[in-house]
């Protein structure tokens, strides 16, 4: 069986998506373009490989250098069968059956409308975006998952040029009047790839914000005309501002994090309170400036990002922080979780810890709360479990704890349209959507379910800034 590890993951909001999604249909001489373009860059990146030595994989999501020993990192850009964009001539799509010439038993009225059935994305569907990396590609799917019938399938899917670690939906388009549906990835190689969801088949991004260059060698310094943009090492995750729409922010194992102007296509500020790699960070859902980071030198950071090599503030935890969140039912409060598995709760009022939680045994690589029940958090680990937490009033009980059968489990993060509903990756190859309860815990069940859901601080309206120091 061909191994496959999900290492990061992103839910789309209900009843974003196109109906019908676009599908993208390319002529031989743009094919050949793409061809040689892709075949110029892997070559490029290749060469940097073997003068620089790949980003150094430690305390990442999948639980450390063993275990992603088997996916040989190292040599992830040699194809000894050749190179997999050179063969994309065999991809080609065509409109349809009856025009593909390697298709002999052509479709019946029956077996079409079937698939056009599936095809159609509805109104109530949740969908569910992945990462995932096989021993000889990386794969960007696009998951439908029914709430209702509890069924999950693949949707549509499309071959990254390197290996995903980090996913963020966003709706603002570059190249559009009005809201989009894209998604972000960063991977290991710096550059960060935007690709349109509500397209089918696509076989380059949207834009690209930065270089999949990495930066050279000392050996090997050359001049340039055109000054570097962007990170220069991994990009490890990714947030979007949902108040400021234009703005991305982008964490990276070159220790610092960025502020990326997506109109522009540039960024507009460089964040370097970290001393080694920033691993996690997310916006506040209400307050557009403000910016939370966490690293592997063990400390959380929050930046007011109107002035934010003034205004900062960091606490120092026990161990490499793995994620951050904020508790948008609790605005000045924030959660991360650590490499050694803890989980802390922090006021950023105090320089103390609200409460420690000694959550996992190993890592705790993800943390998520409810989108709308107050308290259900729900962690995962490379230790292969899930537990969910009643942290209510400062107060964590431990309500479950389920091993998944995923081994070493690398991410989760809960439905923005459905209390309970959470999803998650894992080191096997399998993406897993849960319902908190349908597990069969009655004080789970009687904890939350009848739990009060206050109402949400309103959010700023969506605006976009237009100057090159973002307007926060």
């Amino acid at each position: 069986m061909t191994s496959s590890v999900v290492t990061c993951l992103a839910w789309v909001p209900r009843g974003v998506a196109k109906a019908v999604p676009d599908k993208v249909q390319v002529d031989k001489e743009e094919l050949q373009r793409l061809i040689k373009e892709t075949s110029k860059s892997l070559k490029e990146l290749e060469q940097e490989e073997k003068e620089e030595g790949d980003v150094e994989m430690e305390g990442g999501a999948v639980g450390g250098e063993d275990d992603l020993a088997e996916f040989d990192l190292d040599n992830y850009d040699d194809d000894p069968a050749g190179s997999l964009i050179g063969n994309l001539a065999s991809l080609t799509v065509y409109a349809s059956n009856e025009d593909d010439p390697y298709i002999t038993v052509k479709d019946d009225e029956e077996l079409e409308e079937e698939e056009r059935e599936a095809f159609t994305i509805k109104p109530t569907d949740n969908l569910v975006i992945v990462g995932r990396a096989e021993e000889d590609c990386s794969i960007l799917e696009v998951y439908i998952y029914s709430e209702e019938e509890k069924v999950q399938y693949v949707h549509h899917d499309l071959i990254l040029p390197a290996f995903p670690l980090a996913l963020e939906w966003m709706n603002f388009d570059p190249g559009e009047d009005k809201p989009g549906n894209l998604v972000a990835v960063g991977s290991v190689t710096p550059g960060i790839d935007i690709w349109d969801l509500d397209v089918v088949d696509s076989l380059e991004p949207v834009v690209t914000l930065g270089s999949h260059k990495k930066k050279p060698s000392k050996k090997k310094k050359k001049a340039s005309a055109t000054p570097r943009v962007g990170h220069t090492e991994a990009v490890l995750d990714l947030s979007w501002n949902r108040l400021v729409r234009n703005i991305l922010a982008s964490a990276s194992a070159d220790h610092t994090v960025a502020l990326w102007d997506l109109s522009q296509g540039k960024p507009v500020t460089t964040l370097t309170q970290h001393k080694d790699k920033v691993q996690t960070l997310e916006w506040h859902p209400f307050e557009a400036q403000s910016l939370l980071s966490g690293g592997f030198d063990k400390h959380a950071v929050l930046y007011d990002c109107r002035s934010p090599g003034d205004t900062h503030k960091s606490w120092v935890l026990s161990g490499e922080v793995e994620r951050v969140m904020w508790n948008h039912f609790s605005p000045f409060h924030f959660l991360a979780s650590t490499d050694n598995g803890f989980v802390y709760n922090v006021d950023i009022r105090t320089d103390k810890p609200v409460f420690t939680l000694s959550a996992h045994p190993q890592s705790v690589t993800g943390l998520s709360l409810s989108s709308a029940v107050p308290g259900c958090l729900v962690t995962t680990s490379s230790d292969k479990t899930l537990k969910v937490w009643d942290i209510q009033d400062n107060k964590p009980a431990l309500m479950l704890q389920k091993e998944m059968k995923m081994g070493g489990l690398t991410c989760a993060r809960s439905c923005p349209d459905s209390p309970f509903l959470f999803a998650m990756g894992g080191e096997k190859d399998s993406l897993r959507v849960w319902n908190v309860m349908d597990s069969g815990n009655t004080s789970v069940q009687t904890r939350f379910e009848g739990r009060p859901r206050p109402e949400l601080p309103t959010q700023t309206p969506p605006e976009v800034a237009t100057a090159d120091q973002p307007e926060m």
